[in-house]
């Protein structure tokens, strides 16, 4: 696909880091893939990886975690 942040670019399927912080809590996740664009290294994660990195972060949130890096799994 035409990357829709740049229009030159074009997307392909990569990896991206992903972190995300909320209410004190910090959650970095590696390895999540993605498609990258070519040109201006924008990354688009689809439905599926989305819905489980939300369900991961809220549960390390409920556990207590404050700051964690992981390697992304798919469920």
């Amino acid at each position: 696909m035409i990357c829709p942040v740049c229009k030159h670019g074009n997307t392909a399927s990569g990896t991206a880091t992903v972190t995300l912080e909320r209410d004190g809590v910090t959650l970095v996740f590696k390895n999540v893939p993605a498609m990258v664009c070519d040109n201006c290294g924008e990354e688009y994660l689809d439905e599926d990886v989305t819905v489980r990195l939300l369900e991961t972060a809220e549960e390390a949130a409920a556990t207590g975690v404050l700051v964690d890096v992981r390697r992304y799994k798919a469920a």
